[in-house]
């Protein structure tokens, strides 16, 4: 197991490195540039602009500005922004939480009714539930996210007034029932699409382990329907969806991303949309950076968690 671990480690130390000279290189060879912003200040010279780009340090090659940036992130400094000279980390910092709440209610909300769903339309295929299950599935992978929080936003906060339309919470409130109420629409927009996955997952593996021997034996022995599902079906169907959960964080991210934007959602990805409104490229850098080391955390979470649970895998 510690070998495993180090080696996955290792793998993720290389990983990652290539994300940031991948993203380094893309953002800076993108059109624009942090200068722009200084460029659209009414009096700004072609002299004083080089003044600046000399005192930012970006009128040095590209491979040294990238290694100046790793040594610096390496030593826990990650930059600071180009907008307001902040730390990184602390701009990241107060927009994770926002992010992180609404990453985690959506994905709870997705896990529970796309189990059900899965188990439910694998014990009743071909049923009525089944066929609606499959369309429902369809239809929710095919809708747009901001196309879906745009209808929510209309129907359920203009028309029938019974969610507020975007952001965190009421100013001058704050309360745990208030930032409930405002998490609801951006909370089961995010899950809509994760729904439909891990429904139409389930429902495989569960199939799967349907099929199999032991639960035909187990059915012989007499036990209920009810009975072997649980102590035979379900546990063994959940062990690919805990390699699933892993790979979905980077959809969740993206997904956040969207949802974050039309519900005016103070977390990482409208900062990130803001910062590359700004060309704020350490911002930038820094939410590539931490969404590839959580993506890394997880999928390396979920690997753990499979070998711990299933006796019968054995990580060397």
């Amino acid at each position: 197991m510690m070998r495993y671990l180090m080696s996955r480690l290792w793998q993720s130390l290389v990983l990652l490195l290539l994300v940031s000279m991948i993203g380094f290189a893309v953002l800076n060879l993108a059109p624009g540039g942090p200068l722009s912003q200084y460029a659209l200040t009414p009096g700004m010279t072609q002299e004083a602009l080089d003044r600046i780009a000399r005192q930012m340090g970006l009128d040095r090659p590209l491979p040294i500005q990238y290694l100046d940036w790793l040594w610096h992130l390496l030593q826990g400094d990650w930059g600071r922004s180009y907008r307001d000279s902040q730390p990184v980390l602390g701009i990241i910092g107060g927009h994770l939480f926002a992010t992180l709440l609404l990453m985690g209610t959506s994905t709870a909300l997705s896990i529970a009714i796309g189990t059900w769903i899965g188990i439910k339309g694998a014990t009743k295929r071909y049923s009525i539930f089944d066929y609606t299950a499959t369309v429902g599935a369809m239809v929710a992978l095919s809708i747009p996210t901001f196309w879906f929080g745009l209808v929510a936003i209309y129907v359920f906060a203009l028309k029938l007034k019974w969610l507020p339309a975007g952001n965190m919470y009421t100013i001058g409130d704050g309360s745990i029932g208030d930032y409930a109420i405002h998490l609801i629409m951006p909370s089961v927009v995010l899950a809509l699409v994760n729904v439909a996955v891990w429904s139409r997952y389930m429902r495989t593996a569960t199939l799967d382990v349907i099929n199999q021997d032991f639960v035909r034996t187990a059915r012989a022995k007499g036990l209920s329907q009810r009975r072997v599902l649980m102590k035979h079906v379900i546990g063994n169907a959940l062990l690919p969806m805990i390699t699933l959960a892993g790979l979905q964080l980077p959809t969740i991210l993206g997904g956040a991303l969207v949802t974050e934007t039309v519900f005016t959602w103070p977390g990482m990805g409208r900062l990130f949309l803001d910062s590359l409104g700004y060309n704020d490229y350490p911002v930038i850098m820094g939410l590539l950076m931490f969404s590839a080391i959580l993506v890394l955390i997880g999928n390396l979470c979920a690997d753990l968690l499979v070998a711990f649970v299933d006796p019968r895998i054995r990580l060397g």
